[in-house]
């Protein structure tokens, strides 16, 4: 478990920054060794990786945003998302951003600590509409101890908490080998579930935003990954003599890759530090808009890098483009959140609109 107090008792605590650096690198070190290529072989055959995922678990860091009161670690927003892309850096093939996310809106609804792993589902649904019919692409749903679904009725929002009785499970995949599973209610009385009353930060998206939060930080990581295996790949594959790295039509395509990557990463960044916020809506279909337009070009320019080498299933690559052409169309595609960007500017007219855009812009840190 990951604590907030590493120190001794006659030092000095460290401050918040310096404690998510270290956390980070923790992380690094624990998926480094857990997620290797034999794990994420058989993942992609569709088995659990049941061995990485009990390590992070041992670590804490499925409860990194419950508080500390609930058995959690405490950390703000912004850390916990670093956390996010270094999963998808490693392209950690286990539910953590769910499982992390599902517990601080539970937590923070006014929920019990729930036990197992918890996932979620996306959407806000009419109560009656649960039970009508399966509940598409749940992650993980067939692994997960509960589900965590946001529903509205004559009484209002809330959360409830199915746990893995409540549903049957059709398992489907994505892209990239992760289920996402058709989930089933069974029965209709859903009063005898926990539940909380809850009103969602981005109106009847609901879950979704979150979902989309969630994949936005995991994109930025895996592209962070894919730069980071072209660049290699240039500096080492030779044409004519010479690293193919030197010739400039390379380097413009890495900067291109470099310079959607960054700005991904950014937008990322600016969601974490308005969650919890009223610019969140916004900030979240931003990030999720941004890094799903970044993922297309970043996952095609180091494609083309790698040449016939990286469309091997031996090579590494594969292993992150396939997830971020899957995520950016989980949780809503950049269609739909630059939607909900029009609509928000639209509604608050136009004299609005460069004062969201400096909220964001100091939400995020770059003021």
């Amino acid at each position: 478990m990951l604590h907030t107090q590493t120190h001794a008792p006659c030092a000095e605590a460290p401050a918040a920054d310096d404690f998510a650096a270290i956390l980070v690198e923790q992380t690094d070190r624990l998926l480094t060794r857990e997620v290797t290529a034999a794990c994420l072989r058989e993942a992609d055959a569709g088995a659990f990786p049941a061995a990485a995922w009990q390590a992070v678990c041992d670590a804490g860091l499925p409860h990194a945003l419950e508080p500390e009161e609930d058995g959690g670690v405490g950390l703000d927003v912004p850390a916990a998302a670093r956390i996010l892309r270094r999963a998808g850096f490693h392209a950690l093939p286990a539910p953590l951003g769910e499982d992390m996310m599902a517990r601080a809106l539970w937590s923070a609804a006014g929920g019990a600590p729930v036990d197992g792993l918890v996932t979620f589902a996306g959407g806000l649904w009419p109560a009656a509409r649960l039970c009508a019919a399966p509940l598409p692409a749940v992650p993980w749903a067939g692994v997960a101890a509960h589900v965590l679904v946001a529903l509205s009725d004559d009484a209002g929002e809330r959360l409830i908490l199915l746990p893995r009785d409540a549903y049957a499970v059709e398992t489907r995949r994505n892209l990239a080998g992760e289920p996402r599973d058709a989930l089933s209610i069974a029965g209709e009385d859903l009063g005898r579930y926990p539940s909380r009353p809850w009103s969602s930060a981005a109106g009847a998206d609901g879950l979704s935003a979150y979902g989309a939060f969630v994949r936005a930080q995991q994109m930025a990581g895996a592209m962070e990954r894919c730069l980071g295996l072209a660049v290699a790949y240039a500096n080492e594959r030779k044409q004519f003599g010479k690293p193919i790295g030197r010739f400039q039509a390379v380097q413009h395509m890495l900067a291109v890759a470099a310079g959607e990557s960054a700005a991904a990463a950014a937008a990322a960044e600016v969601a974490a530090a308005a969650f919890g916020t009223s610019h969140f809506a916004v900030a979240v279909a931003v990030a999720k808009a941004r890094c799903g337009e970044a993922a297309g070009k970043v996952a095609e320019i180091c494609h083309q890098v790698h040449g016939a080498m990286g469309f091997t299933r031996e090579h590494t690559l594969h292993v992150f483009t396939r997830r971020l052409w899957a995520w950016r169309d989980e949780f809503g595609n950049e269609t739909l959140w630059q939607q909900r960007i029009g609509r928000a500017v639209c509604a608050e007219g136009g004299e609005a609109l460069w004062p969201r855009l400096v909220a964001l812009r100091t939400a995020g840190g770059f003021a």
